[in-house]
């Protein structure tokens, strides 16, 4: 029982090391992955995962390290809906990437985004020119949200709607 806790006890360290080193090093949707970035994710998970089990290759030893992780997840989770200030700490904040047509050079470093991804994403929305772009933000989520006077789409990728109680509220 004392190996399965000391796996609990690396698993949690590791799924906090690796929020943090997200937070401290960027983000970015799943979609919105480039292929370095995807290698970068395989990699990590491969190189931690010995850290988290050691030696104990077994199907409890694993069971046990997931258990630990999805805790840590639901923890997160439930401190960052709780907490405000936490919050910020853990999803981060969202930046304004551009303000009244005017890109924010200093916004775009801070969130990691190229300027071509940035004309990307405002042609995605169905705006041609940044001059156009009322307000674009660059999400907590990694989404970029943009506004505009003369958006023609909202968005090209769609969501799915939220299910509650059985009811899709989309």
């Amino acid at each position: 029982m004392e190996g399965y806790v000391i796996i609990a006890l690396k698993s949690i360290a590791v799924y906090v090391f690796i929020v943090a080193a997200i937070r401290v090093f960027g983000k970015k949707e799943f979609a919105q992955l480039s292929v370095v970035d995807v290698v970068f994710i395989l990699l990590i998970s491969n190189s931690v995962q010995t850290a988290m089990v050691g030696d104990d290759t077994s199907l409890s030893g694993g069971f046990v390290a997931a258990l630990a992780l999805f805790a840590m997840n639901y923890a997160f989770k439930r401190i960052s809906l709780g907490s405000e200030s936490m919050s910020k700490v853990i999803d981060g904040e969202p930046v304004m990437l551009i303000y009244d047509g005017k890109i924010r050079p200093n916004a775009l470093k801070e969130a990691s985004i190229s300027l071509e991804q940035l004309k990307a994403v405002v042609r995605e929305h169905g705006v041609e020119e940044i001059s156009d772009v009322n307000l674009a933000i660059f999400e907590v989520d990694g989404n970029i949200s943009v506004l505009s006077d003369n958006y023609r789409n909202l968005t090209k990728r769609k969501r799915k709607g939220h299910r509650i109680l059985g009811q899709n509220t989309a």
